[in-house]
């Protein structure tokens, strides 16, 4: 089992970035969206992002966020990617693509089977695709609320995995992630979370060491298997 695009969204302090880093994430998420106890204002941001500088690649989360501030966004932050978290349309993803010129990752909100059909509507405008689970009742976060959704309706995509899932993925979930719906990347947050905001560096350990762990079961599995087939 190979391991796929790790993503943790929600950092906040250097330490954080490094302890993420040294277990071998690749990318790094800063939530811009006022409402979110990961919420990060512009120079803080800046100041995380000069850390990371050459070691992830950054992911700037906004939700319906406005023209102004998403140039401001791509001026200051200059990130990697901009991840749109909100009910922007396939036509609005076009237009901050070309407003900003930065990849853009479109979340999916998915609680029933219909909700997979905008994949194919988003893939044309879209550089990537990340799956999350619909927002519970009563939330104002569009993510980071801790609840997964179920995966099996992702069968319905096929061997289609080009997609981050996220939604609740935590170190108790996340080796059975990777086996059963096998995407491109995992995208974590709440999942790593003493408190709301607040990342816990032994649950990001324990997240990354359910990594290796798959992994090497995975590799295991597959020498059994070849070893059957030729024995």
């Amino acid at each position: 089992m190979t391991r796929p695009h790790i993503k943790i969204c929600g950092l906040k302090t250097e330490a954080d970035i490094d302890t993420v880093l040294e277990r071998g994430g690749k990318e790094i998420g800063f939530i811009h969206f006022a409402p979110s106890p990961r919420h990060l204002e512009m120079d803080a941001m800046m100041r995380l992002r000069a850390h990371a500088l050459g070691r992830a690649a950054v992911t700037v989360v906004t939700v319906d966020a406005d023209n102004e501030t998403l140039a401001r966004i791509a001026e200051r932050i200059r990130p990697d990617t901009l991840q749109l978290h909100g009910s922007e349309s396939p036509a609005r993803v076009a237009e901050i693509a070309a407003l900003t010129g930065l990849p853009v990752m479109k979340a999916i909100s998915v609680s029933m089977p219909q909700d997979l059909e905008a994949v194919a509507r988003f893939r044309p405008v879209a550089d990537r695709i990340l799956l999350d689970a619909k927002r519970p009742k009563g939330s104002v976060l569009p993510g980071g609320n801790g609840v997964s959704f179920d995966w099996s309706l992702l069968d319905a995509l096929g061997e289609d995995r080009q997609f981050l899932l996220s939604g609740g993925i935590n170190p108790s979930n996340v080796a059975e992630a990777v086996r059963r719906v096998r995407p491109q990347g995992l995208d974590a947050s709440s999942g790593l979370e003493s408190a709301p905001g607040r990342k816990d560096a032994g649950l990001i350990h324990r997240f990354f060491d359910a990594l290796d762990a798959a992994a090497l079961a995975g590799a295991s599995d597959a020498s059994s298997s070849l070893e059957r087939r030729f024995a």
